[in-house]
């Protein structure tokens, strides 16, 4: 299949692809500026067909498609590929990027591994169920393509450990879908605790959405493979009778019931909202590169029904700083800490020996309120700053720098969820080794660090 590029691209090598050819032979990244030189575009902001990020899609759905839309906007993108196992979401977002570009130059494929071998794709986005991301993810490593990866980032400890190998070995750019990094709310109130503005951090209260249950469903005739490849779907999960509300897109307007199935996801634990919340608490108490050593809590899982993800939580996790850390279903929340109600009972809420810094999407409150209009200064604690998720993703491609949420963030914070799941599961006490990244004299707790995958797939 010829690339949509222009036939220079082929025959020369653009700066931003010299960049990435010396970031993968190099020993480590090389920091480069995160401005992008004015002299890479053209006049009047225009960006030479050279000079363009060539990208491709997998996963075509409610948020794939959001993610299309936005990616679309940008001057030094070219969109050429469109990945999904839907023909409906395949056609449709072949013809958005068609019709954006006036031409027919959009390919579409029902195999990701077909996409990712063309040598003309710069950068994926891997926006698919929860129980494929690893596994598109460590294929996108190993075809040296830079990725924009929805959250959560794995089905198991394991496979986060095994991607970012991969991705560390062959060099390309990630950014995790926790775009709340990359919002000035997240970040102040991440920086006012880092630098002790609410004193000397003792508790952080982190609050998320619940899993939400459906009913046993009857079992269903599976669709033509032409319009739906169900079996590929399931992938490397245990095989099930396919139903319409096992793996319906909210884009087809459902719930996306698939997120609270613990086949293919921790629910609202992690992929559904808690892998957000729990990103900024690693944040705000400066554990980007380590985790809890203790974590113990309950949870409740739905007796009967197609779901099976918790619907009720609450876990204390302990940390080397003496700081605790306690992950919390909104309803909870709501019991255990009033300022949970300034947003429905989900947020982040930091409690220090002197105040209190509360954020969630499009709010911060604080005790004194005074820190609200505070300014770090210059010889305080500034974290890294993006104001957009998705340009921060492109610019780090052309400068090979690290994103805002590189992998080794992403897995710390991954983990965290796992852990949850594992000990109120298990109903007891873990302790966790953060430099080993495994639990303490508890082999059962180890064993469920991994998760079986259905043949042939594996890691």
């Amino acid at each position: 299949m010829p690339p949509v590029n222009c036939a220079e691209c082929d025959n020369k090598i653009t700066r931003r692809r010299f960049f990435k050819k010396v970031s993968i032979g190099a020993a480590g990244v090389i920091g480069f500026p995160h401005i992008v030189p004015s002299s890479v575009l053209g006049a009047n902001g225009a960006v030479p067909p050279s000079e363009k990020i060539v990208m491709g899609f997998i996963g075509a759905g409610s948020m794939g498609s959001g993610h299309l839309r936005t990616f679309l906007g940008y001057k030094d993108v070219r969109v050429v590929a469109i990945c999904d196992l839907r023909e409906m979401f395949r056609q449709k977002a072949k013809d958005r990027v068609n019709q954006h570009y006036g031409g027919k130059g959009c390919e579409t494929y029902h195999d990701f591994h077909e996409m990712l071998g063309r040598k003309d794709i710069d950068a994926v986005t891997v926006v698919t169920p929860d129980h494929w991301h690893s596994l598109i993810g460590l294929e996108a490593a190993r075809n040296g393509k830079d990725m924009y990866y929805e959250k959560p980032l794995s089905m198991s400890v394991t496979e986060g450990k095994v991607l970012r190998d991969a991705i560390n070995r062959y060099g390309v750019i990630f950014q995790f879908g926790t775009q709340q990094r990359s919002d000035n709310r997240f970040r102040f109130a991440c920086e006012l605790v880092r630098n002790e503005r609410i004193g000397k951090l003792h508790t952080i209260m982190v609050s998320s959405h619940p899993s939400i249950t459906c009913p046993n469903q009857p079992t269903q005739p599976m669709p033509d493979r032409k319009e739906f490849d169900y079996d590929m779907w399931l992938g490397p999960a245990q095989w099930a009778p396919y139903t319409y509300q096992r793996c319906a897109s909210r884009a087809m307007g459902t719930l996306g019931m698939w997120t609270y199935i613990y086949d293919y996801s921790l629910g609202g634990l992690s992929g559904a909202w808690g892998i957000h919340h729990v990103d900024i608490a690693q944040w705000g108490n400066g554990t980007d590169n380590t985790g809890p050593i203790e974590i113990e809590g309950t949870g409740v899982f739905p007796e009967d029904g197609l779901t099976d993800t918790a619907i009720a939580w609450e876990i204390e996790h302990k940390y080397a700083n003496g700081v605790k850390m306690i992950h919390m279903n909104s309803k909870t929340a709501l019991k255990r800490a009033s300022q949970f109600s300034l947003h429905n009972g989900v947020g982040i809420l930091f409690l220090g020996s002197e105040g209190w810094v509360f954020v969630c999407r499009n709010l911060i409150e604080a005790h004194p309120k005074s820190l609200l209009t505070s300014t770090i200064g210059p010889d305080e604690i500034h974290l890294p700053r993006s104001n957009n998720h998705r340009r921060n993703f492109l610019d780090c491609v052309k400068t090979r720098q690290k994103t805002i949420c590189p992998i080794e963030t992403a897995v710390r914070s991954d983990t965290i969820c796992h852990q949850d799941d594992i000990a109120i599961r298990l109903g007891r006490k873990l302790r966790w080794d953060p430099e080993r990244e495994k639990f303490i004299n508890d082999e059962q707790a180890n064993r469920m660090l991994t998760r079986p995958m259905r043949s042939p797939w594996h890691l």
